[in-house]
């Protein structure tokens, strides 16, 4: 499996036409600049009046920066995320103070520092699904010699929050915080598998699906039909539906009432394994770990 690249807002009009203000600019911003930030703000804030756009401007400052783009200059953090250059400088500017982002006293670009990790922290240490989940987790990363990981729904694409990695495993840049499409991965399924179908449905319109490989099962009745598939069941499969040679067998986690909550999956290569094999060998595993981290 491969990271999926994060998403970020395109940039706006406004921010090329005012792309030519001087980087060296006070930090206070220049009235065109002020003006409209203002704007922006008000037409938030027209929408949902609880919103703080400001709040809302700093954190896709943050997301801006993924692994395609580490480093980025002042008038490179403008346009990829949709503000002129001196809005840009004042956020920045605060973030860079708060110590989230690092400016190379040389090139003058931008990167994030290490305190961006302090909010994923306190996620894995405060969890209770985690918790809850990483003693099984342990365990059928020491039976199997597999790989295991849990991931949460988020939207449209899962996210990894806990991986144990086989010696075996084929993509070593998958790592905590990586995410996927949701309707081509095994813990995907599962947790869609789970759900009212109405709300599944809904949700697979909102995808983007396509094929990544010519395994991929990304036509809307054919999701609708494997989710149901698996409902009955009680596991997913995806094997080699986002990457050559990846076969994942996943279970759902649920909370109070059946709602599901994560999900729980074993990885192995298919280099090793045929997919009955996979799911004849790993699948009662799975459905067993996830039982015992759902709450009753």
């Amino acid at each position: 499996m491969a990271p999926r690249r994060s998403t970020t807002s395109s940039p706006k009009a406004a921010g090329k036409a005012n792309g030519g203000t001087a980087e060296s600019a006070s930090a206070t911003g220049s009235p065109a600049g002020d003006a409209q930030v203002e704007n922006d703000g008000q037409e938030g804030r027209a929408a949902d009046p609880l919103m703080v756009m400001s709040v809302d401007k700093a954190f896709r400052v943050l997301h801006a920066f993924d692994y395609s783009r580490p480093s980025m200059s002042l008038t490179q953090v403008a346009a990829t995320v949709g503000m002129d250059k001196s809005a840009a400088q004042r956020f920045t500017y605060t973030l860079e103070k708060l110590g989230y982002l690092r400016k190379d006293p040389v090139t003058k670009r931008f990167e994030l520092t290490v305190r961006t990790l302090d909010l994923a922290h306190h996620y894995l240490r405060s969890n209770a699904m985690l918790e809850r989940a990483m003693p099984y987790l342990m365990h059928l990363s020491k039976t199997t010699e597999e790989t295991i990981n849990l991931t949460v729904m988020d939207g449209p694409e899962i996210v990894f929050v806990s991986r144990f990695m086989s010696r075996h495993v084929l993509n070593t840049d998958v790592i905590v915080g990586t995410r996927m499409p949701a309707y081509c991965t095994a813990p995907g399924i599962a947790i869609l598998s789970r759900l009212p179908t109405a709300d599944a449905a809904a949700l697979i319109d909102r995808m983007d699906l396509k094929p990544y490989t010519p395994h991929t099962t990304w036509q809307r009745e054919d999701l609708l039909a494997k989710i149901a598939k698996s409902a009955v069941r009680g596991y997913a499969t995806a094997f080699e539906e986002f990457y050559h040679g990846d076969l994942s067998v996943a279970a759902a986690i649920t909370g109070p009432g059946g709602v599901p909550v994560g999900a729980l999956n074993i990885a192995v290569s298919r280099a090793r394994f045929t997919p009955e094999e996979m799911e004849e060998r790993f699948a009662p595993l799975v459905v067993a770990a996830a039982g015992s981290v759902s709450q009753r």
